[in-house]
């Protein structure tokens, strides 16, 4: 940090970071200051590639859908060109909103304060005779764009001015999504949720199972998460049900992955991305309530028993993809006390509503799944606000994951590199 000026919210998370003992959960503070939070937007959040969305959102020219970080919004919209764009939500006249919906399909930008209007690229091609009355030159004026890139379908965008490098992540996630297809899918439904817990805490709870033999009985029916790395059994048990499964996959070019449950933690320095491959429990081969199908297949699957494909991204994303259909979570912090949750899933682009699936069965598994979390996510807030709370020591054997988060979080958080 410049010792010439250190400013209280400094001084704050100096003191923080001095008293955090590793191990332990973050101090209260972490989830309710400010001025910690207007930081970790500035060196976490404004410093890292975000997930968005879905090129499926925007097939044609003209469709956009939004992106919204605090106070920050972005149109990603596809041109003319066929090139897709995130472009700044905020007219270059006096600021307003060009976009107000959260999704659409227009032939132009139109701003609904005074009307200017910029193409699907964000040149901007009407400012009401400004331009012939020589007060600007409208190519000085068009609409501020923000990095974009994309990975098998995924969108990810990135809101600095000096990205780094996305190509270690993006062929590590175009070669495990390559037999899934999102490319060929479409978004069949989408839930959004404000959760009223801090965004750590929303991941912390993301990223260990031990809460959920009792918080997720629906989700324990389908898979192995809940079992303790350190129990013997449980850990055999998902091995040789991922050894069956990668055996009868390999036909396909695939293979589970997970054979040993919980031993690389994630995330780690320097990799902010994961995706792998995880059986589910016998006799579910999807992550529906019953265990059966809740769509025709996806990508190049052949058969539905493949398991779940799973991917994370900090700070923003994760997804669980099954043969059938696939699930994406997108983060959004909107105060110290307050998070933004998007679930879209997604099917194969032919499927027809009410013909080849059901929206209540489709979304049904994570919809109950999701609002488990939030309610626990919720309380855990509640809980760090409280004047006696002090953070206590994680098991290493249950939330080994969540141990190397706050370690990535606390690294990121100091690296005042800008």
């Amino acid at each position: 940090m410049d010792s010439t000026v250190v400013s209280p919210d400094d001084r704050l998370l100096d003191r923080l970071i001095a008293e955090h003992r590793p191990g332990f959960a973050l101090e209260g503070a972490f989830h309710t200051d400010p001025g910690i939070y207007r930081l970790e937007l500035e060196r976490i959040w404004r410093r890292s590639w975000l997930f968005a969305g879905h090129a499926c959102q925007a097939a044609a020219p003209g469709d956009y859908f939004t992106f919204e970080l605090d106070n920050d919004s972005l149109v990603i919209i596809r041109g003319e060109d066929g090139v897709l764009r995130a472009l700044r939500n905020t007219c270059r006249h006096r600021g307003a909103r060009v976009c107000p919906t959260r999704s659409g399909s227009v032939k132009r930008l139109v701003c609904p304060y005074h009307q200017w209007s910029y193409g699907l690229d964000g040149s901007l091609e009407g400012c009401g005779g400004m331009d012939r009355a020589g007060e600007l030159d409208r190519a000085e004026y068009g609409l501020r764009a923000a990095h974009l890139v994309q990975a098998a379908g995924l969108v990810f965008v990135f809101l600095g001015d000096a990205p780094p490098s996305f190509a270690p992540a993006g062929e590590a996630l175009a070669a495990g999504l390559k037999p899934q297809g999102l490319e060929r899918a479409r978004v069949a439904a989408t839930r959004t949720y404000e959760v009223e817990a801090n965004w750590k805490l929303v991941w912390e709870n993301n990223r260990e199972c031990w809460h959920c033999h009792l918080g997720h009985p629906e989700y324990i029916q389908a898979n192995f998460d809940a079992a303790s790395r350190s129990d013997p059994r449980a850990r055999q048990e998902a091995e040789a049900r991922g050894a069956v499964l990668s055996k009868r996959l390999r036909a396909q070019g695939l293979e589970i992955d997970h054979r040993q449950p919980g031993l690389v933690p994630f995330p780690t320095p320097g990799r902010w991305w994961s995706i792998n491959r995880t059986p589910l429990v016998e006799g579910f081969v999807t992550e529906s309530l019953d265990g059966r199908p809740v769509a025709p297949m996806m990508g190049d699957y052949r058969a539905p028993d493949v398991g779940t494909l799973r991917m994370r991204s900090m700070p923003n994303f994760w997804n669980h993809s099954s043969g059938d259909y696939a699930m994406s979570t997108r983060l959004a912090p909107a105060g110290p006390g307050l998070t933004r949750v998007e679930t879209q899933w997604l099917v194969h682009a032919d499927a027809v509503e009410g013909r080849d699936y059901e929206v209540d069965r489709l979304v049904a598994f994570w919809d109950i799944t999701n609002e488990q979390d939030w309610l626990l996510c919720k309380n855990n807030q509640i809980g760090v606000r409280d004047s006696a709370y002090l953070p206590g020591p994680y098991s290493s054997a249950r939330e080994y994951n969540v141990i190397a988060f706050v370690q990535w979080y606390l690294e990121r958080l100091t690296a005042n590199d800008a």
